[in-house]
């Protein structure tokens, strides 16, 4: 099977996030089911044995290592994104959206931990096929059938948006949505990006939004921070090559095309004072900060 490992890693951020922390930034308590055991102590192992790639100068244990690596470079994205389209999401859902789309939803978990809010909507994972087949067999391991749930096996870069959705019984391109694409602008080209928000906002009515992070323009630069420049090292690793970057003026000008206003946008100082404000608070010595060079926007179809 072609294991996403930067889906994994996610995963296991989140449930490490969740396990190890009284005051938690996100609250995953079903990542740890979704990836096994013996996954989880693998990546952990591998994290402890890599400290010297994160921080040559770090002296500690075995369980210091992890969570000094945890916290600095796996947790900040997936929390931070998560909280943040959650909250929008629930926000959505009052002011009357019916779907929620999900885009490369990978091991997301959010149809397995819903809040009363959702139960009247349709959520529609939207991955690869070997993704959703992997997704499908681990979460009937433990989870009953979920009526609002509907998987959707898509090529970004080959198939129509369009047409997949159009082809799931569930959907319908005439009631409000909002639309998660966490951790894509990264790995497509920019015309494919483009054409992804071109072909969403085709398919979505008026008053549809679309949360999602993007890396700056110095994201693959001298500039960029530390972090930044390892995590393109920890992709490529993976066999997952970042390609493209933006300015918030070019995003603008994509998105005003495509009939959407940008209405939120946090940079990394203001995701970090925004949601891990608390969490720093108590945890003075094993603080969480926002990635650096990666911003979060929430954009809304024109009426």
């Amino acid at each position: 099977m072609n294991k996403n490992m930067t889906a994994l890693v996610s995963a296991f951020a989140r449930a490490y996030h969740y396990k190890n922390n009284d005051k938690s930034i996100f609250s995953d308590n079903v990542a740890e089911k979704i990836i096994t055991v013996e996954e989880y102590k693998s990546i952990y192992l591998n994290m402890a044995k890599g400290i010297s790639f994160f921080n040559p100068q770090f002296s500690g244990s075995e369980d210091e290592a992890v969570r000094w690596i945890v916290n600095n470079y796996l947790s900040p994205s997936p929390i931070g994104r998560s909280v943040f389209t959650e909250n929008k999401l629930e926000l959505e859902v009052r002011l009357g959206v019916k779907q929620y789309l999900i885009f490369a939803s990978g091991y997301d978990t959010f149809a397995y931990r819903q809040e009363a809010y959702s139960k009247n909507i349709n959520i529609f994972e939207i991955d690869k096929p070997e993704m959703i087949d992997d997704k499908i067999k681990r979460i009937k391991e433990y989870v009953d059938e979920i009526d609002n749930i509907n998987f959707v096996k898509i090529d970004f870069e080959k198939d129509k948006i369009l047409d997949k959705l159009l082809d799931t019984d569930m959907f319908d391109k005439d009631k409000k949505s909002i639309c998660s694409l966490l951790g894509i602008s990264y790995y497509l080209g920019k015309e494919d990006f483009v054409s992804m928000i071109s072909e969403i906002s085709s398919v979505v009515p008026e008053g549809s939004s679309i949360v999602f992070d993007y890396p700056d323009e110095n994201y693959y630069t001298s500039n960029a921070g530390e972090r930044a420049k390892k995590q393109i090292m920890m992709a490529s690793a993976a066999g997952e090559v970042m390609k493209s970057s933006y300015s918030y003026k070019e995003l603008e000008k994509i998105l005003s095309e495509r009939g959407f206003l940008i209405y939120e946008h946090l940079t990394p100082g203001e995701i970090t004072k925004e949601y891990f404000g608390d969490y720093n608070k108590k945890n003075p010595t094993n603080m969480i900060t926002a990635f650096d060079n990666v911003n979060y926007l929430f954009t809304v179809k024109k009426n």
